[in-house]
């Protein structure tokens, strides 16, 4: 895997926060993201890293010409968001870390807030900020809770801080706990990346904190696919979004779930995967979503039991919360089944 650095012109000495920006083919959408981070209202100094995945557009070309203060790391191949975020990190010089997805925007305050919040709790944490809709301009969530089956629930609770992850889109925490943590899981390769790492964190005692102030615009699944529900459209996802969510969340459910607690929620997840591809196929009149995402995920534990029992086993030999704690982050409802009920059969491309 051929990386090349592009060193930044006239780079930040001795920066304190380290904006990591993972970019895929975002030529049109980098703009946007990194006039945000240079307009943001802060004295503190602020570097900027660019993890460009083998794009086919421009964005190279972008970097080079429009934004010299960029530190640019160029991949040859496509090594997904996980390994392209733990290049920027392993670059990085600043106390902090900011993952930005390319189609994001950090309102002019969101730096300065991050950072006054991170002071103040005065222990290492993972944040983030408000997500807002791009479009609409709507509050989607502050950060996420998760149904017993590892599906993610959004935080709408103006009272509540603390939840069980923050999605990478705009994921805040301390340099020196992203090592300790080992990064982002390299061998998810992408999807469920963000809630993995944070609950590990969240298992290592460490706080996940959504915080109340500024906020970050987001175009949700315009970089991957899906991931975008309208009352008028429905949920639009993708077959490759899918395929790698449900794997991927069988992993986190199997590695992270402490106690036996963990078998008879596998036993149930399981069922539920087969139940809702075979309805799911039957009521689209095709065996794609079956066959191609869900008898994957469901061959997941059997085909990667010794692997996943062995990274269970070092997980789980770090856990310093109560299982009480962990589970306060779980709502006992299944949340697929709302998102049926609300937003009907979803379109995937």
């Amino acid at each position: 895997m051929a990386v090349v650095f592009h060193p930044a012109l006239n780079a930040p000495t001795r920066p304190r926060v380290s904006v990591c920006i993972a970019n895929y083919d975002g030529e049109a959408l980098l703009p946007a993201c990194i006039d945000s981070v240079l307009a943001q209202d802060t004295n503190e100094v602020v570097e900027i890293l660019v993890h460009d995945d083998a794009s086919r557009d421009r964005s190279i070309a972008l970097l080079r010409e429009r934004y010299p203060q960029v530190q640019v790391i160029a991949s040859a191949d496509n090594v997904g968001f996980c390994i392209g975020n733990n290049h920027m990190v392993v670059q990085a010089r600043g106390e902090f870390v900011l993952l930005l997805n390319n189609d994001a925007t950090l309102a002019p305050d969101a730096v300065r807030t991050l950072l006054d919040a991170a002071e103040s709790l005065g222990t290492p944490a993972i944040l983030t900020l408000p997500q807002y809709d791009w479009e609409s301009g709507a509050l989607v969530d502050r950060g996420c809770l998760l149904d017993p089956f590892c599906n993610p629930i959004p935080n709408l609770d103006p009272a509540r801080d603390d939840v069980a992850y923050v999605i990478g889109a705009c994921l805040w925490c301390p340099r020196g706990t992203w090592h300790a943590l080992g990064g982002l899981p390299e061998w998810m390769e992408s999807v469920a990346e963000d809630l993995y790492l944070c609950g590990l964190a969240r298992l290592r005692g460490l706080s996940i904190h959504a915080l109340r102030g500024s906020g970050y615009r987001h175009r949700q699944g315009a970089t991957f696919g899906g991931n975008r529900a309208d009352d008028g459209a429905g949920l639009r996802t993708s077959i490759k979004r899918r395929r790698l969510s449900e794997r991927n969340k069988t992993r986190a459910l199997i590695i992270l779930t402490p106690t036996w607690l963990v078998w008879p929620l596998l036993a149930l997840h399981l069922a539920a995967l087969l139940s809702e591809g075979i309805a799911l196929s039957a009521l689209r009149r095709d065996a794609t979503l079956l066959r191609e995402v869900y008898l994957p995920a469901i061959a997941t534990p059997f085909r990667e039991w010794n692997v996943l029992r062995v990274r269970r086993d070092d997980v789980q030999a770090t856990r310093t919360i109560s299982v009480v704690r962990w589970f306060s982050a779980v709502r006992w409802q299944l949340r697929k089944v709302w998102m049926l009920a609300r937003y009907g059969v979803p379109t995937v491309r």
